[in-house]
């Protein structure tokens, strides 16, 4: 049997995650009450402990990409790092957030062990090189209208920065409008900077625009998207938007996976993930 390469792996408080382990980047949209957000965590960690999976825990403190200036965009820096670092301490969990702008970074990186660059910035060198110089770990999230070789520029820019920390996150392209599909030879692509690989099999549903004033989406979707990225190998962890109850969620709700669900779901994407592996691997 020829010998695989060993898969790259990213420091996220003191952990390395990836070097062939599946891991998940998992949790609602955005920050919404307090007693919800950690209903949502302490089930999240209770099910990837039950299964051996590292687990960082993902909200965001503000969505700045809303389709109308009606949506909601969250309860803000200020609030929204109190509430992800209460988070942290009280279910032993690492965090990842967004970071819109350059001056953000700092701040957030008090708090959170991930600073995630959405998919519309991946370009805009000061911010990725601001979350690179916090020497925190850093996902940088494909642009839609992205090649995915072409992230390698993205990394190059952290990476020059002194930050070699890093995540490439495939969240599916445009394919003509309000619709996305996932091109399943973007992972071995963006593998080729050296860094993990994640799928993000939520927003990879996603309907942009198809609401009128919001994103539509079908969540339906997501374990079959899921399973298939795992399948090619090349995918090191994946990222999840999980809800209780999607469907009045405010934000991201049509592509969301509902929470009550979650489990079985990752049980399909695992049984996939080990079925890749050589006997008595790992």
């Amino acid at each position: 049997m020829t010998q695989q390469a060993p898969r790259p792996s990213t420091m996220v408080a003191g952990r390395p995650l990836g070097a062939g382990k599946l891991f998940l980047f998992a949790g609602p949209c955005v920050l919404e009450a307090p007693d919800l957000v950690h209903r949502i965590a302490g089930e999240l960690v209770e099910i990837a402990a039950a299964r051996g999976v590292p687990l960082v825990f993902k909200s965001s403190f503000d969505k700045a990409n809303r389709s109308s200036t009606r949506g909601v965009r969250g309860p803000g820096l200020e609030r929204g790092l109190a509430l992800l670092s209460e988070v942290k301490q009280r279910w032993k969990v690492p965090v990842v957030t967004d970071v819109h702008t350059a001056e953000q970074c700092a701040a957030a990186a008090e708090v959170v062990d991930v600073l995630q660059i959405p998919a519309f910035l991946c370009r805009q060198t000061d911010l990725l090189i601001a979350a690179a110089e916090t020497g925190r770990a850093v996902n940088i999230k494909k642009g839609q209208f992205l090649a995915p070789w072409d992230m390698g520029n993205a990394t190059a820019k952290c990476e020059a920065a002194g930050n070699r920390n890093l995540f490439v996150t495939e969240r599916g392209a445009s394919f003509g409008y309000g619709r996305l599909v996932v091109d399943m030879n973007s992972f071995a692509h963006l593998g080729k900077t050296g860094h993990p690989v994640i799928f993000d099999a939520t927003h990879s549903v996603q309907e942009p625009g198809a609401l009128g004033t919001s994103t539509g989406g079908d969540r339906t979707k997501v374990p079959a998207l899921a399973r298939a990225a795992v399948a090619t190998g090349e995918v090191d962890g994946l990222f999840f938007e999980v809800h209780p109850d999607p469907d009045r969620a405010p934000s991201d709700g049509p592509n969301m996976v509902r929470l009550e669900e979650f489990a079985a779901i990752l049980d399909g994407v695992l049984a996939v993930h080990r079925a890749l592996r050589p006997q008595g691997a790992g």
